[in-house]
């Protein structure tokens, strides 16, 4: 398999995201630095709207990722509900 990644900024804002990410990816690999949280995850990487939700208390929709989304690794199947992170075709 092969490590797909997203790199947050490491902010207030984007804290309740990494939470997120960490809980629904308990494979992923959490790697902090100044400025900057990177998520490796092997395999497959799935960011879901309602664990997000669930941290923030309030409705997210992806499309905000972007706001602290500094780059990130693989293929890209997003929904309104999820988005994922893998190398498989």
């Amino acid at each position: 398999m092969s490590t797909v990644f997203i790199a947050l900024q490491a902010n207030e804002d984007a804290r309740p995201i990494i939470e997120a990410i960490c809980a629904d990816n308990p494979h992923a690999v959490l790697n902090e630095a100044p400025g900057m949280v990177k998520i490796d995850a092997e395999g497959r990487l799935v960011v879901r709207r309602s664990s997000i939700e669930e941290r923030l208390g309030r409705a997210f929709d992806l499309q905000e990722l972007q706001v602290n989304l500094i780059t990130l690794s693989g293929h890209i199947d997003e929904t309104e509900d999820e988005f994922t992170l893998s190398w498989n075709a």
